[in-house]
């Protein structure tokens, strides 16, 4: 094999634990996912990446069929006047809003809103749309950008100017079907984490002071991410009518009344894969689980004399695997120790290895990337072997990544242990009185910890006093420093 001086900065240069912010910004560099723009908090998604979020649109379409929601498009541009029509709404957005406000030197009559959701667009729509009854209940998703302008120190994936996303807009005849629907699709999100990106959530609801502008309440899907932050995931809104009386979004019921919808939002963005990166990553680099991997396995031939032998047998294997996106790594200027290591960093689930004793052995050798295991297995076994050890990673994945959260949640009985905690990187749970005045001040003395969720999932008998005021606590709610 001929060989060529191999770059020395190939692999990943610092540890993860050692300085977890230069780390990430290495591996979505070098493991081709990203890249930055020249314009602050815009970055670009490479096909790797891309690729990982067509695999979560895919699941997550097949989910929306199930529940009998269908995939339209609306304008990126909204006019002022929609924009300000809710105004608690406007008021929680217009920090964020981007404008447009001339076509060429000519100045707009009216400025119009770079969407940083749509619900005022949408809704303007669904006025119109929405007669009887029998036109409910109207469930209505989009994949889309947006753009959201208001904020510090962008992280590509995590927190971006603009993002990708899909959003969910619902109009149902009444409040229990929508309230119904809410709690659905936050369990749905919930799913798509860890069937998709093997990451666990905690599922809850939004504190009064976090929910969205303009909803009755907002759930969350939450987790701690093993560098000593929290990650909102993604949110399911209860709009209740708040929005139809603002854009007149009635119906005749099966009585002739006129009725004001009940309405939801509810949305996930490319930030998961930001989540994924530092769940799964290692000092080597990304970490891809198995359901959205890019590229399933990458065949590594290993030869010095018997190149077209080895090539040849390798060509065979993989037209032999069926069901699974496969590369063979015939790079003739790389030795096969380089392409082991970027392969590595790129995060294929599964290398195989052949060479000319493997030939006439008529094995391989497969070579797990979450644990760095081998193996040696037959030819005729490959399909079998590949299909249970891309299961086992992707459960594997999983399993790890809850052990993190759950070691990461710390059990607070007061104050000065909230503050150790904080202070230790961790998760706090707290018995709560859910007042926003008292969450302001958790924030303020806590050096920036904000109530993430209270999760659905709460103790038979919730303490009696708040573990900062000493008011009567209403639940056990989760705080910590996020992104």
């Amino acid at each position: 094999m001929a060989k060529k001086e191999e770059k020395k900065d190939i692999g990943i240069t610092v540890k993860k634990s050692d300085n977890s912010s230069e780390w990430y910004t290495q591996v979505i560099q070098k493991a081709e996912m990203a890249d930055y723009t020249e314009v602050s908090g815009c970055m670009v998604l490479r096909p790797r990446s891309y690729a990982i979020w067509e695999k979560v649109q895919e699941y997550f379409n097949k989910e929306l069929k199930k529940r009998g929601i269908k995939n339209a498009y609306f304008p990126l541009l909204i006019p002022e006047k929609f924009f300000k029509k809710e105004s608690e709404h406007v008021e929680g957005f217009t920090p964020e809003v981007a404008w447009v406000t001339h076509s060429g030197d000519t100045k707009l009559a009216e400025k119009l809103a770079v969407r940083p959701t749509s619900e005022t667009i949408m809704y303007d729509s669904y006025s119109k749309w929405i007669r009887s009854y029998r036109d409910l209940p109207l469930r209505i998703n989009q994949w889309a950008n947006v753009v959201r302008w208001e904020f510090k120190n962008p992280v590509p994936f995590l927190r971006t100017r603009e993002f990708l996303w899909q959003e969910g807009h619902t109009v149902f005849a009444t409040k229990k079907e929508a309230e119904a629907e809410v709690l659905d699709i936050i369990e749905l999100y919930r799913q798509v984490f860890e069937d998709c990106y093997a990451v666990p959530m905690i599922t809850g609801k939004k504190s009064e002071k976090e929910k969205f502008a303009g909803a009755v309440y907002t759930t969350s899907i939450e987790t701690f991410l093993p560098v000593g932050k929290a990650i909102q995931g993604g949110t399911s809104h209860f709009l209740g009518q708040n929005f139809s009386k603002v854009f007149n979004i009635q119906f005749l019921d099966k009585n002739e009344k006129t009725q004001y919808g009940w309405q939801n939002s509810w949305g996930i963005t490319t930030r998961g894969i930001g989540v994924m990166i530092f769940f799964h990553g290692d000092d080597k680099g990304l970490v891809i689980p198995p359901a959205v991997a890019p590229t399933h396995a990458v065949i590594v031939p290993i030869y010095m004399k018997d190149k077209e032998k080895v090539l040849k047998a390798a060509n065979k294997i993989k037209a032999s695997i069926k069901g699974y996106d496969i590369i063979l790594d015939d790079r003739d200027e790389y030795t096969p120790g380089y392409k082991y290591g970027d392969w590595e960093m790129k995060g294929v689930p599964v290398r195989i290895e052949i060479g000319p004793k493997d030939i006439e052995k008529k094995q391989v050798v497969m070579v797990r990337r979450d644990t760095g295991e081998k193996a040696f297995v037959p030819v005729k076994d490959i399909n079998t072997k590949l299909k249970s050890l891309l299961k086992d990673i992707q459960k594997n994945l999983l399993e790890t990544a809850k052990k993190s959260l759950k070691n990461n949640i710390v059990q607070v009985k007061d104050w000065k242990e909230f503050l150790k905690a904080i202070k230790d990187k961790k998760m706090v749970k707290a018995a709560w009185c859910e007042e926003t005045e008292c969450e302001e001040w958790i924030q303020d003395k806590s050096g920036g910890a904000k109530s993430i969720n209270i999760p659905f999932d709460q103790p038979k008998k919730i303490p009696e006093k708040c573990c900062r005021c000493g008011k009567k606590a209403k639940s056990v709610a989760l705080f910590a420093k996020s992104y």
